[in-house]
């Protein structure tokens, strides 16, 4: 119960990633709450898990991709919290195609969602968060990583990595640590590890295996703790190797 006491914001919690991050977050004793794009279902389920633990969960409809709506899912998350000591920013999108292929609606909604979102999300959040609260952004290696067909994905995860340098920096003299979670191919139903293109990833894995949401819900649960309180402004990769 390392996080008794505290509260948390999970951006694009309702499902993957983001559910796993909600409920790890609750079961070391934050109360959270999560925003969800448009799958009710899934958040409500969420929610229902966490509280079926005994903990303390909420969820809020925001689209990241509108900054009106971002504002307003921050808005709410913070009143029925009462504050945010901790955000996790896990929202995002990706749209694979190579540059040839490429439209600038691909190229908006996707730095739309992965950059533009967070950026507006964060600012929201800054008048509710708690000083020596943390900053947590879900980045991917892809920002490190060149694969076919990936780059303006790969280019909005950088920038998530280079925001996050930037605002450890901005919020140091309020002691909120920022720090971003890269994950590796993580088994997920948006790429599930026996999908049409999990053998290929595998072979860049040194590990041999996809990740589980767990294994980045227990990297952010420790950036989230008080054994990381000397760590700012840098990258956790969680790829199995795949980054080295």
């Amino acid at each position: 119960m390392s996080l008794q006491g505290k509260t948390a914001l999970v951006t694009g919690g309702s499902r993957g990633i983001g559910a796993a991050i909600a409920k790890r977050l609750a079961a070391d004793g934050a109360a959270v709450a999560i925003t969800y794009s448009g799958n009710k279902a899934a958040a409500d389920a969420t929610v229902s898990a966490i509280k079926s633990a005994g903990g303390t969960a909420f969820a809020f409809q925001a689209d990241a991709a509108d900054p009106a709506s971002q504002r307003a899912g921050v808005e709410q998350a913070a009143a029925a919290l009462g504050a945010i000591d901790i955000l996790v920013h896990n929202a995002g999108v990706a749209e694979f195609s190579a540059v040839a292929d490429d439209t600038d609606e691909t190229f908006d909604r996707q730095f739309g969602v992965n950059v533009k979102g967070l950026h507006v999300g964060t600012r929201a959040a800054l008048p509710h968060l708690s000083d020596g609260g943390r900053i947590i952004l879900i980045g991917s290696v892809s920002g490190e990583l060149a694969f076919p067909a990936t780059a303006v994905y790969s280019a909005t995860k950088a920038a998530v990595a280079a925001l996050a340098r930037g605002w450890a920096k901005d919020l140091a003299s309020r002691n909120i640590l920022v720090n971003t979670v890269q994950p590796g191919p993580i088994n997920t139903d948006m790429n599930p590890a026996d999908g049409e293109f999990a053998q290929q990833m595998i072979g860049f894995i040194p590990l041999g295996r996809y990740g589980k949401v767990e294994e980045i819900a227990g990297a952010v649960s420790f950036l989230a703790g008080p054994d990381a309180s000397y760590i700012t402004g840098t990258t956790l990769n969680v790829d199995g190797g795949a980054a080295a």
